[in-house]
């Protein structure tokens, strides 16, 4: 095929359970629910059998798996990338509350939708050292080291209303050469199986625990070799259609999903030089027309860098390249600003630190063609705070703003079928499913009692299957009848679940004080919680046992009864989403001002016709454009107040928290949700560390919004048609209209259906 491609590099594609999305994908789900009934069998059983694919974690791996269906779904030619990791990231238990990491042992049975390609196999290699030509100096040669043999694994993405096939090509170490049989009949066993044990370590686990040095080293090979052996793919399928080097950037683009495929970039580099011979300049006008970055953070300690050492050591020949690639950039900033200085140290690929680092979101900048935010706020921030002095160097026509999206398929059709039917009685037929800005023609039903009637039996369905759900996982008992409010994302202290629960124990207070008349009047609530925290990241897992030990004794509470339960379900994943997601009431993306990059799950709860409770950060701003302000609440400081408000926190200059939160903090030291003494550095975070994410700041005006939403429940024809407004008007939040914005604005490429389409 002579068409430009595009590839979709990722270290994370959280991909769910696959039948479903096939069977629908194929338009087929009627008929298998038939015959499987037949053979004695419900679908809804056969479905369950299946396990996550636990190739991702969060946000970015469940982007990357809607981008990719949505490239299927549009006939644009395209490809992930990614690695094939036999653990995922960690199967979350709770244990006595606490989060404990479990393997997530996926893999023990065959997958079926996945194709190994023994005959796809590339060499990695890791050390060794650099050789000078004798011949030509600029020549270098790396050699030594180690290497090993990676293969591939391909999972397609079948396209829904066309004959095209998305692919996700995964990368696994192959091991079966990497057994030492002389060391093993020596007596050598551990020997033996030494090469076997490093090649699997390579692609075991998402994001090993980085916390230590062994850790570090870990990951980057990881990364390198997720990297390296993409790049030799992609050239080996270019190479076939005889070009020259000149044409690959026209027939190539390739996306990097945040900063873990930078080293990409001097791969390529590496290969069209030291392999293919090209001469420097050559080579790097093809990298930089290839490439482009995704940034997806605005968190400095977010932003990777590596250790110069430990890069060296590892990928000696990489930081050469990269030291010529900044030598090269730093020498053209000169040129236009001859002097400043400043400029040079600060704009710089090497950070000039104790042991130097190699800053990757700015290797990303200067080796891409186009730099993208995910949300309009975010895209300002990184123009006007992360990369501005790139900005100022290269123009602002570089760095865009592309707005996250998440697929209708898989976060209408498939997990909200009840709506689903609705929306299609409305539009006439499923063409909404890959045109969902027909969905805008609910707004000419909201006045209809009757579709009003029954948009809430819908949603009060979906509540008791995500009632059984908790059930059946968590063993409590909640209610369908009381207003679902939940948070389900990563734990981690800028998404602040903290800021959450600390209002739950203020509910909880208040609903004691309350009298027998006053219970009756109050609004019932459930609060669910998912998601996981990294392994290695303390506080988060503090949260989480605070959240727990809230739960069971709010849950047990006969003072409380139905008016407030709390639920922490484990091991969040695309499944638990599903059963999460269309029985929102309301839903939570409450961090910080000017700390989320966008939000995708925000989408997603909005699409299936929950109200947001949220700050006015990342995709939450446009979402809100959208909707219209009634059909949002929202609460908190703004971005750019956040930095006076930690300066003034930060140097005592405030009087300490609120009474409302004082109370909060009394609460818990009382013991009242066990020993006070396992929560009081939460508390000495937000009283004595300068409450870096303004928890105490945002803590009256959330707790406000709260009380603003009970209100506006309890009028319930006006809560209905807030949710059919929200679903009506959240088409531009598709993932369909992502892809094109990257296609028609970055990748240059053109839709071609595969023969037979209709």
């Amino acid at each position: 095929m002579s068409t430009k491609r595009v590839y979709y590099m990722s270290l994370e594609f959280l991909i769910g359970r696959t039948f479903d999305n096939a069977v629908l994908a194929l338009d087929l789900k009627s008929e298998y629910r038939q015959s499987l009934k037949d053979l004695g069998f419900s679908m809804e059983d056969c479905i369950d059998e299946e396990r996550d694919a636990a190739l991702g974690n969060g946000g970015l791996g469940r982007l990357a798996a809607c981008y990719v269906d949505s490239m299927a779904c549009q006939n644009y030619p395209g490809w992930g990338y990614g690695l094939r990791y036999k653990y995922g990231m960690f199967q979350q238990q709770i244990i006595d509350g606490s989060q404990v990491e479990a393997p997530d042992c996926w893999l023990d049975n065959p997958n079926p939708w996945e194709f190994s390609r023994n005959d796809v196999t590339y060499n990695i290699r890791f050390y060794g050292h650099l050789v000078r030509s004798q011949d030509d100096q600029k020549k270098i040669k790396w050699e030594g080291g180690v290497s090993y043999d990676v293969m591939a694994y391909d999972v397609p993405v079948p396209g829904y209303g066309t004959y095209n096939v998305g692919n996700i090509r995964l990368w696994s170490c192959k091991t079966n050469s990497l057994f030492d049989l002389q060391a093993f009949n020596d007596g050598r066993y551990r020997d033996a199986m030494g090469g076997q044990v490093e090649a699997e370590n390579l692609t075991n686990v998402l994001y090993p625990n980085d916390n230590h040095n062994h850790g570090k080293e870990l990951r980057l090979k990881q990364e390198y070799l997720f990297c390296s052996a993409t790049l030799q793919d992609i050239i080996a399928r270019f190479k076939k259609t005889n070009l020259p080097w000149s044409e690959f950037p026209n027939k190539v683009t390739i996306q990097l999903n945040d900063t873990h495929p930078t080293l990409g970039i001097p791969e390529l580099q590496r290969i069209l030089v030291d392999e293919e011979g090209l001469d420097w300049e050559e080579a790097w006008e093809i990298v930089t027309r290839t490439f482009a970055f995704t940034n997806h953070t605005v968190l400095p300690e977010a932003m990777e860098k590596w250790p110069v050492p430990m890069l060296s050591k590892i990928l000696p020949r990489h930081m050469s390249i990269i030291y010529d690639i900044n030598l090269f950039f730093l020498q053209t900033v000169e040129k236009r600003h001859p002097t400043d200085k400043e400029l040079l140290r600060r704009i710089s690929i090497i950070e000039e630190s104790t042991p130097q680092q190699v800053r990757m979101a700015y290797l990303a900048c200067v080796g891409s063609r186009y730099v993208n935010g995910v949300a309009e706020i975010h895209s300002n921030i990184i123009k006007k705070e992360i990369f501005n002095d790139f900005v100022d160097y290269y123009g602002p026509s570089k760095f865009v703003n592309k707005t996250n999206g998440v697929s209708p398929r898989r976060w209408i059709l498939q997990c909200n079928p009840k709506m689903s039917e609705l929306i299609t009685e409305v539009v006439g037929d499923n063409s909404w499913v890959n045109h969902l800005s027909k969905v805008k023609s609910l707004e000419d039903h909201i006045e209809d009692i009757d579709f009003r009637k029954r948009w809430w039996e819908a949603k009060q369905a979906n509540k008791e299957r995500l009632a059984k759900f908790v059930q059946d996982v968590c063993g409590i008992t909640i209610s369908p009848n009381s207003l679902f409010d939940i948070q389900v994302k990563r734990i981690h202290e800028y998404k602040r679940q903290l800021l959450n629960v600390l209002g739950i124990i203020h509910r909880y207070s208040e609903i004691k004080a309350m009298d027998a008349e006053e219970k009756k009047k109050a609004v019932p609530r459930v609060s669910i919680f998912a998601g996981k925290a990294a392994s290695g990241y303390w506080m988060a897992k503090q949260i989480i046992k605070l959240i727990n030990s809230v739960a069971n004794k709010v849950n047990s509470d006969p003072d409380i009864g139905e008016l407030l339960k709390v639920v922490f379900i484990p091991d969040y994943g695309v499944t638990v989403a599903e059963h999460v997601v269309p029985a929102s009431d309301i839903s939570q993306h409450i961090s910080t001002a000017g700390t989320e990059a966008s939000g995708t799950s925000n989408m997603k709860f909005v699409m299936n016709g929950g109200l947001i409770l949220g700050t006015i950060d990342g995709a939450n701003v446009e979402i809100a454009e959208e909707v219209g302000e009634d059909n949002i609440v929202t609460f908190g400081v703004l971005a750019h107040e956040v930095e006076q408000y930690r300066h003034a926190l930060r140097f005592g200059h405030m009087d300490g928290v609120g009474p409302e939160l004082a109370n909060v903090f009394k609460i818990i030291q009382e013991g009242t949700f066990g020993d006070s003494r396992t929560f009081q550095p939460i508390i000495d975070s937000i009283v004595y560390g300068g409450d870096v994410y303004l928890v105490s700041i945002d803590f009256p005006s959330y707790i406000a919004a709260q009380k603003a939403l009970d209100v506006m429940y309890l009028d319930r024809d006006a809560w209905i048609k807030r949710s059919i407004m929200c679903v009506a008007r959240t088409s531009k939040f598709s993932s369909d209209r992502s892809i094109e914005d990257y296609a028609e604005e970055i990748w240059n490429i053109e839709p071609y259906p595969v023969a037979g389409t209709n």
